[in-house]
């Protein structure tokens, strides 16, 4: 089953981006072995050149190496990892604050409500 991306931004960051997640949110572990360039571009409805990109941007990141014989990997680095998903969080948080305060939300209401949400009251 093909994968649905949208038009905002090209197919292959997108492909990393949902990667990426993956990875930093543990459902791809260190160590773990990545499909091959043609196998995930078949699942996921791309050209086999598109998963190609996808994989070199996360290669860049570091959070997959490469070896020769056997195929793509999921990085061993811990810390790069940790780092990894800090960051994201961190824009994610960004994100979510900035358009809140476009909501006419002001820091204190902000805080009230993730701490609300937290605590399992829906006001």
């Amino acid at each position: 089953m093909a994968w649905i991306f949208d038009e905002k931004s090209p197919i292959y960051i997108q492909l990393a981006q949902r990667i990426k997640m993956k990875i930093i949110s543990g459902q791809l572990t260190s160590g773990d072995q990545l499909p091959t360039v043609r196998e995930l571009a078949e699942e996921v409805g791309v050209n086999p050149n598109t998963t190609q990109r996808a994989y070199k941007e996360l290669e860049q990141e570091g959070l997959v190496f490469t070896t020769r014989t056997s195929g793509r990997y999921v990085t061993e680095n811990k810390s790069l990892l940790k780092d990894i998903r800090h960051d994201v969080a961190h824009t994610e948080i960004q994100s979510f604050v900035a358009k809140m305060k476009d909501f006419g939300f002001v820091e204190a209401e902000i805080l009230s409500k993730v701490k609300s949400y937290l605590g399992g009251d829906d006001s």
